[in-house]
């Protein structure tokens, strides 16, 4: 489906705002976080699998799809767990530090070689990443802080192996391979940690599932394709800004003083880096910054 860049800009900004909500809703759901991930996978893979018969595309096994997919199951499970141990905040912005893991990564197996602001710029987030811990933390947030970070390095894992991969069908692919073993790890806790059913959990699961994760999901398929990568990246950086928005006014939440510090360098410095980012490979390639509408 081939639309303006207005449109996918705009579908960017339903997205994140549609995913911004996660934080509040796991909070209020009184499960084991791996049975929310679990079911909040499991509706989500659903409506991929739906989207993906509707555009009749076959489900593609490779390599870069299985490496993006496990990738995408690491950040579902580590980020709703992060969520349930420490504020919304710390969860989704440690989450946002994917960059800086994707930039070690690339160099690692790729053996990428970064400019001198490039690294800089890492040096920067981490000192921001540091400044959440020295807040005033219980060992469950503590804990919480390194598994978000841990959610961080699956995403960087996520986007890393996502970008090699060549059609929508194997991103949907390696999208619906991430969420259905999410579902499959998840839900099997069920079966040993108690799961009170009632009309709030079950719309709060089914707005996870499907407000929060299935449907953003495909809007997000069709906005990349049409959206450049520096307008998703710096229109994606609502969801950060919101979730614990939503968490303080409807649950109370409030992230520490220094949490609220780092994560405005780490949020400032991702949002200038992807800019120069962007810029420098437009000069590179030649191509507009601006693509045509």
């Amino acid at each position: 489906m081939k639309i303006s860049s207005g449109k996918a800009m705009a579908l960017m900004a339903l997205c994140a705002l549609m995913w911004s909500i996660g934080g509040l809703f796991i909070k209020v759901l009184p499960w084991n976080p791996l049975v929310i991930s679990g079911f909040r996978s499991l509706i989500a893979a659903a409506i991929v699998a739906a989207y993906m018969r509707f555009k009749h595309y076959r489900f593609v096994l490779s390599p870069y799809v299985v490496l993006a997919g496990l990738g995408l199951t690491g950040t579902m499970l580590f980020f709703v767990i992060a969520s349930k141990l420490t504020t919304s905040a710390n969860a989704i912005i440690l989450q946002s530090t994917n960059p800086v893991h994707i930039m070690i990564l690339s160099a690692l197996l790729f053996h990428v070689r970064y400019r001198k602001w490039e690294l800089a710029a890492v040096a920067v987030t981490l000192a921001g990443i540091s400044l959440f811990f020295f807040d005033q933390l219980s060992a469950g947030g503590m804990l919480g802080n390194c598994i978000a970070l841990m959610s961080g390095v699956t995403m960087g894992i996520m986007y890393l192996f996502s970008s090699r991969l060549k059609e929508e069908a194997e991103t949907m692919s390696s999208v619906l391979l991430g969420q259905a073993v999410a579902a499959a790890i998840g839900c099997s806790f069920a079966l040993v940690s108690p799961v009170p059913v009632n009309g709030t959990n079950l719309a709060a699961i089914l707005i996870l599932g499907v407000v929060q994760l299935g449907v953003p999901y495909v809007l997000y398929a069709v906005a990349v394709r049409c959206c450049s990568p520096l307008s998703c990246s710096l229109i994606g950086m609502i969801e950060p800004l919101l979730n614990p928005v939503w968490v303080f006014l409807f649950v109370g939440e409030k992230p520490g003083v220094y949490a609220l510090t780092g994560g405005s360098v780490v949020l400032l410095t991702v949002a200038v880096w992807s800019v120069k980012s962007a810029r420098a490979e437009t000069v590179q390639s030649g191509i507009p910054a601006v693509p045509a509408r």
